[in-house]
């Protein structure tokens, strides 16, 4: 259990790194703002992990599995990655060099993004499925509390000393989870003998129909078995639904995400905060609004449902968007601040939890991991892909307007849920098997 605390700090410790607090650092040091928001695709590396996670979850990496196993060789491997990417970041002039800085946050992004699908596969497998949510929501919290450090801690260090040793204070905490893999056993029971079978009847049933050789036969076996078999399970068990909860899965973060590429710029930059400043009230107490949100959230589902609390995030990740249109318009004041800040990930919390739960009710069974990893990284992808031109709205227009057409966007998405709420009667009817229904009317006591 706590094993699976040090690696959730290790999976959420890169993250901000090349996320949020990277573009502090280079607002800090005078990169133009358009720049700061192309800096913002390196998240796309996240959002797109789905497509190398089959090799990741098949491929023995010579010598180091003969050493450690499958999955704890995969995870040092990334962690290595990660390290070299960040101590290379500290050393590069993000001003005179962002291109090389650029490519330096994408091998961090890519080893995080290979590192969360190691660890992922090891959470599974390391124990039973009654066991499961503790061990999620132990990782949950080490996750946070290595947004905490690499946010807030990181934009402390940079105050204090310089950025280069903050991301060299980040590089070296990276063996946290290095030295937690070397203390943890491999998993012995593989989990995902399922889609192993499932590839194993379709080998049998290529080679009868279409008498291709055996090493095709088994390639295509393979291939359904880890991506196609997911989503033509998807489509043929939500048919004409599909399509609309796939939209929503895409724009429902894409208003939040497109936002949060901005914020710290705007709070450095256009307001006038300093570091510490950023660091205590949307860092730290941010922090803990977010948890108190994701509480609340929990609740509020089991009590009144699913769709009806995505409907109810959608509306105010919108709605908060949008404060900071007001908050734009006045002085720097840290009273403002703090209430704009508690609202917004207040009310991020809440739809984070809601939309976590509605994807976990419609994942089947049989592709569990591989039909999650599908909703999450197109949940991010749309949001990560247009926060890149953020900054370029932000030159031209300004921040007001930039947060109000980020409010907008989350238009959709509302829309969307209410759609959902509306067919709720068929969506039940199609949900897996395995699953209970999400929005049963509650229960009188």
């Amino acid at each position: 259990m706590i094993a699976l605390l040090f690696l959730g700090f290790s999976a959420g410790l890169p993250f901000l790194l090349v996320f949020s607090t990277l573009n502090a650092r280079l607002a800090d040091v005078g990169v133009e703002t358009a720049t700061i928001g192309f800096f913002s695709w390196l998240g796309i590396t996240y959002s797109i992990k789905v497509f190398w996670a089959p090799v990741v979850d098949r491929l023995k990496l010579p010598v180091l599995d003969r050493l450690f196993g499958k999955r704890r060789s995969w995870i040092l491997l990334a962690q290595a990655g990660i390290a070299t990417g960040l101590y290379l970041m500290s050393q590069t002039n993000a001003l005179a060099a962002p291109e090389t800085l650029a490519l330096f946050g994408l091998l961090v992004a890519f080893s995080s993004a290979t590192q969360d699908v190691a660890i992922d596969a090891y959470r599974i497998e390391i124990a039973q499925e009654r066991l499961q949510a503790a061990l999620a929501a132990t990782y949950i919290f080490g996750y946070r509390l290595a947004l905490l450090v690499a946010g807030a801690g990181a934009l402390y260090v940079a105050e204090f000393w310089s950025w280069e040793v903050s991301y060299q204070v980040m590089a070296a905490l990276v063996g946290v989870g290095a030295l937690t893999v070397l203390i943890v056993k491999e998993p012995e029971v593989n989990h995902f003998a399922a889609a192993q079978d499932i590839a194993h009847r379709i080998e049998e049933e290529v080679e009868k129909r279409s008498h291709l050789p055996e090493r095709l036969a088994r390639l295509t076996g393979w291939f359904y078995a880890a991506v196609a078999g997911p989503f033509l399970d998807f489509f043929r068990r939500y048919r004409e639904l599909a399509v609309a909860i796939l939209v929503l899965v895409a724009v429902y973060r894409i208003s939040d995400i497109s936002m949060g590429v901005m914020a710290n710029p705007f709070y450095l930059d256009f307001m006038g905060f300093s570091k510490t400043q950023v660091a205590d009230v949307t860092k730290i107490f941010g922090f803990f609004m977010t948890i108190a949100g994701s509480l609340v959230g929990g609740v509020m589902v089991v009590r009144y449902g699913v769709r009806r609390i995505l409907l109810l995030g959608a509306i105010m990740t919108a709605a908060t968007n949008l404060l900071f249109v007001v908050l734009a318009q006045y002085p720097p004041n840290i009273v403002t601040l703090a209430a704009v800040v508690s609202a917004d990930n207040l009310s991020g919390g809440i739809a984070n939890v809601a939309l976590i739960a509605w994807l976990s009710s419609m994942t089947s069974a049989s592709f569990t991991a591989t039909q999650y990893a599908l909703f999450s990284s197109l949940m991010t992808l749309p949001g990560k892909f247009l926060g890149g031109f953020s900054g370029i709205v932000v030159a031209g227009f300004g921040y007001a307007e930039f947060f109000l057409v980020a409010g907008i966007m989350g238009v959709p998405a509302i829309l969307l849920a209410m759609f959902m709420i509306r067919n709720g009667h068929r969506l039940d009817a199609l949900a897996p098997r395995n699953e209970s229904k999400p929005d049963a009317e509650p229960v009188s006591p």
